[in-house]
């Protein structure tokens, strides 16, 4: 019985390492994703306003990059509220070259002081946060 079962859990493992490979035999989390026999890297953003400091309802633009998201792609910028991501009415869409910019000012949801959290969302991707200080 003990020669049997090992029998089988060698073989077992002979198709998977055959199927996947070590790292998917393993579970560890893959970097890339294969689609129909081609690999894609994993969609990212990065975000940055062009100020650190803003007054009340003063606009300020946001600019970015993009990987693995196809040109004309949707990105919204998000302020955090609480607990919670709130998408603000300031959107656009990804260039040919994956670059992205946008511009929002301060309404009255956010026209109170102090440091405001953003983020820009797109794709399934979603960029580090960036900080804008209200004066």
């Amino acid at each position: 019985m003990n020669r049997a079962y090992r029998l089988a859990a060698a073989s077992t493992l002979g198709v998977i390492l055959l199927a996947g490979g070590a790292t998917a035999a393993v579970g560890a989390p893959l970097a890339t994703t294969q689609t129909a026999g081609a690999v894609t890297q994993k969609a990212t953003l990065t975000a940055k306003a062009s100020v650190s400091s803003v007054q009340e309802r003063e606009a300020f633009r946001i600019t970015g990059t993009s990987t693995g998201l196809k040109p004309a792609t949707k990105v919204t910028l998000q302020n955090k509220q609480g607990a919670k991501w709130v998408s603000l009415p300031s959107a656009t869409t990804v260039a040919q070259d994956g670059s992205y910019a946008t511009s929002y000012a301060m309404r009255d949801k956010l026209g109170f002081k102090g440091k405001k959290q953003f983020r820009v969302v797109g794709g399934g991707a979603v960029s580090p946060v960036f900080t804008v200080n209200v004066r």
